[in-house]
């Protein structure tokens, strides 16, 4: 199950943060600090399938080592409170094989950061040893300067545009769900939020029915009642890194547990799916009625009980089911006994009458 993550953050002085510290920990490398004389060396970090630096073509070459470029990043700024690079973590589809996800990222960067004069120093990060085996991330590092043949010059407050963002988001889900296409593999990811996502699965549901469609009808309200979910929680740089450690706090925990309930409820919808496609050929009242009652609990259960409930109203409904076929067939072995009598009776006058 791909899963939709975009976060962007900026590393800020303030925060008590360096771009050579950031740098240097994401790439698992060594770096000194030329400003304040601090080494950060992480060179025996492991985790880091891949690293690349990505530039305009007019930045000079020494852009290209990362020691050189985020010392040359920091010696720009002179406030004690400057914001020295932005960060974009993004959830890399597990699906991907390691090219994929590799090439999937360097299109991304190039079209919405490079393409802009960014320069994008990108870590490529495998799953923890004591994590979720399919935690495949990346981390980039953005400069917040313009850049020529000369160095970094001024800044570019557009770049901290919100509707700059949602592009950012959009086109991360556009990347994705291309190489799922080239793949033929039928998973989707989509950057809006889920509450978005469920109504459109819904307004298409409704149409669906309208029109007839069951086989509409039934996706999009599946795939309805698998968004109505809790999103997975933010996590803090500084928990982000724990959870990648393995080290064990509650934020980190509850991130965990609303992507188990997540899994949960996707595995659930899948197997109400299949009853689904059993209930089909019964007749379009079948479906909506099943559709109807799964949603109704879906909605009024507590989140931690969803699946659970959920699967209890698919075998309320099949009980029913089986009752109502139940008493199908007991009437049917009636008129069948009452045909059987009369014919028995019709056999028994006949025989009479040539005596």
């Amino acid at each position: 199950m791909a899963i939709y993550h975009l976060r962007a953050t900026m590393i800020s002085r303030s925060q008590g943060r360096s771009a050579t510290a950031a740098s240097a920990y994401r790439a698992a490398e060594r770096i000194e600090d030329h400003r304040t004389g601090l080494v950060f060396d992480y060179e025996r970090r492991s985790g880091v399938e891949h690293t690349h630096i990505l530039a305009p073509e007019n930045a000079p070459e020494w852009v290209h080592n990362r020691a050189e470029l985020w010392n040359a990043v920091e010696a720009a700024e002179t406030r004690k409170n400057s914001q020295v690079a932005r960060e974009v973590r993004i959830a890399l589809p597990h699906e991907f094989s390691q090219s994929e996800r590799i090439e999937a990222i360097t299109a991304f960067c190039n079209e919405h950061f490079v393409s802009r004069g960014m320069v994008a120093d990108i870590a490529w990060h495998s799953p923890g040893q004591d994590g979720d085996e399919r935690n495949y991330h990346a981390h980039i590092m953005l400069t917040t300067r313009e850049i020529t043949a000369e160095g970094f010059t001024t800044k570019n407050r557009d770049w901290n545009k919100v509707e700059l963002l949602e592009e950012w988001r959009e086109g991360w889900a556009n990347t994705v769900n291309s190489c799922f296409e080239r793949n033929n593999l039928i998973e989707r990811i989509d950057h809006r939020t889920l509450a978005e996502q469920r109504e459109e699965a819904l307004e298409r549901a409704a149409h669906a029915e309208e029109h007839g469609d069951r086989d509409i009808q039934v996706a999009q309200t599946l795939r309805a009642l698998e968004l109505d979910r809790r999103p997975l929680p933010q996590l803090s740089v500084g928990a982000w890194q724990m959870k990648e450690r393995g080290e064990d706090i509650e934020t980190v925990r509850k991130w965990y547990d609303v992507k188990a309930a997540t899994l949960e409820i996707k595995e659930t919808v899948q197997e109400i799916a299949g009853y689904f496609r059993e209930v089909m050929g019964r007749g379009k009242e079948h479906v909506s009625s099943l559709a109807d009652r799964v949603r109704e609990a879906a909605s009024s259960m507590d989140f931690s009980a969803y699946a659970e409930r959920a699967m209890d109203v698919v075998k309320g409904f099949r009980q029913e089911e089986q009752h109502e076929q139940r008493e199908v067939e007991k009437q049917a072995q009636q008129l069948e006994n009452e045909r059987l009598e009369q014919e028995r009776s019709s056999h028994s006058c006949g025989f009479s009458h040539e005596m």
